[in-house]
Parts: structure tokens; sequence; C-alpha cells
């Protein structure tokens, strides 16, 4: 049983790194401004596991004087807040499915560093087990 059990534990972070979005837009460092939009690529690899898309949420979060919190401690202002349905594009084939979501930048948002958190919820496996991932990309309000 003790030999079984290392293996089984990678199996299951392979599965639950299998389900993971990546945010491939807009990349680290990039400027945004106050009140403008933004467009917000949220790519999923493919995986050979099944699962299940349930929700996405993108918030916003301005913290130009003191570290921004990670993602899973609060998402900030929320900008998108809804189903999360990646595909292929024709007109992209190098890309693995996303989807594009296009948000509009706090107009109350300070000058200075900020922060893009995702959430992202799906079924994964055969028993639909729940999965959550929370990620960020740091920004700058110009």
């Amino acid at each position: 049983m003790k030999f079984f059990a290392p293996f089984a534990f990678f199996a299951s972070l392979a599965a639950v790194s299998a389900q993971s979005v990546d945010i491939a837009s807009p990349v680290a460092g990039t400027s945004v401004h106050a009140g403008g939009s933004l467009n917000v690529e949220i790519d999923r690899p493919n995986s050979l596991e099944g699962s299940t898309e349930v929700a996405l949420v993108i918030g916003f979060e301005s913290c130009p004087t003191y570290p921004c919190y990670p993602a899973a401690g609060g998402m900030g202002t929320v900008l998108y807040n809804g189903p999360y349905n990646p595909q292929y594009q024709a007109s992209a084939p190098h890309l693995p499915p996303h989807q594009n979501f296009t948000v509009t930048i706090p107009s109350t948002a300070a000058k200075g560093t900020a922060q893009l958190n995702v959430a992202h919820v799906a079924l994964t496996g055969a028993g639909l087990a729940a999965f959550l991932q929370t990620l960020n990309v740091t920004l700058t309000v110009v």
C-alpha cells in the first residue's frame, strides 16, 4: 500500500494540472488605462481527462501602495462572472482551446500596480469532482 501512495498522489497532480487554465493575455507588466477596455484571453490546454466547465470570474484589484493579495484571498472588483466555454479557433489553429473576454478597467483605478485575478471552476473526472483554480497577472495602471 505504501508503494502505491506516491503514484496515486502524482497521478492526482497530473489530473489536476491537466484541467488548469492559463492567462495568455494580458502578459505581466501590461499597461492599462483606468476606464479603458482590456482583452483577456484564457487558454485551456488539451487534456485526456474529461471535465465540465462551470464558470470563470475575472477581477481587478488596484494596489499601488501595498502588495496585491493573492487571487485566492479576494478577487477585487469583479469584471466578469459567467460561463467559460473554451474553443479552438479556425483563425488561430496554433492556439489551444481558449475564450476571449473584453472587460473594462474600473475608472477609479489608481495609477500604479494592479492585478488581474481569475478564478476558474470545473468538474473533473468520472466522478465530477469540484476543481477550483485561482491565478493572477500584475498590470500597471498609467
